[in-house]
């Protein structure tokens, strides 16, 4: 089985600009999940996928390969779906540039469903809600799965509300995703649907399709950098655990 991971990376962001390119402890950040791919089983190439001179510069001194994609993508698996038609594989592994700390067991957990159900398309992982913050975080998107772990609803809000039972866990969407080609083409042909323009949760394109996506719960530290804020919690983080650098 053949498996290329995408990491795709752009260098304008509304809230945080050049943010691939974040210093973390002597590296970009684009190099500590380029490493964490790297080193994940079974994945056979990564690559970094962007629009900007900028990162394909950084990563050409860093020794990491790239793949130079439109930069009129509005989303990143709009940027793993070019690459795509670029590159051939079975499978192909969506990891967001600004999940510095994702581990590479976790990434793993996003092929494992391919294994057993030949039959699925999407996959995407998640992970329960330590922090209260994050349950009203509008930043974060929440999974809402049912017992099978089949994704029903993404959304920004605070939900399912506890009216009926107390006994519940909120989750939090991981931003590892597991595409085959053909689900790859159909996001990249399909516009965004009513729901996924309200949310702005690019899975959710899948959903409202009609699209199962399995939702694999992992146990995970990783902190999603969409803000300088959440930036220096990844530094804090790596400095007070003393991560090293994996080469």
């Amino acid at each position: 089985m053949n498996i290329v991971a995408v990491i795709p990376a752009r260098y304008q962001s509304s809230r945080f600009p050049g943010k691939p390119l974040a210093d973390i402890c002597g590296k970009p950040m684009i190099w500590w999940v380029y490493q964490q791919v790297r080193n994940t089983r079974d994945i056979n190439e990564v690559y970094v996928a962007t629009d900007d001179e900028r990162i394909v510069a950084t990563c050409s001194q860093l020794n990491i390969p790239t793949v130079m994609t439109n930069p009129n993508h509005p989303t990143g698996t709009d940027r793993v779906a070019e690459v795509a038609r670029i590159i051939d594989a079975d499978y192909y592994l969506n990891v967001q540039g600004d999940e510095p700390l994702i581990e590479s067991d976790t990434i793993k957990q996003a092929i494992t469903p391919f294994f057993t159900d030949k039959s699925l398309q999407v996959s995407n992982l998640m992970t329960k809600i330590k922090d209260p913050i994050d349950v009203v975080n509008a930043t974060i998107p929440k999974v809402i799965a049912n017992e099978n772990n089949i994704g029903l609803y993404l959304t920004r809000s605070p939900a399912p509300y506890p009216k009926g039972s107390l006994d519940y866990c909120y989750y939090k969407q991981v931003c590892v995703y597991g595409f085959t080609k053909e689900a790859l083409n159909f996001f990249a042909e399909t516009p965004r649907g009513r729901l996924e323009k309200i949310e702005d949760i690019e899975i959710l394109r899948f959903i409202e399709n009609g699209y199962k996506v399995k939702f694999v719960e992992v146990n995970s530290r990783t902190i999603a950098v969409d803000t300088e804020k959440d930036l220096n919690k990844v530094i804090a983080y790596v400095t007070e655990n003393k991560i090293k650098k994996i080469e």
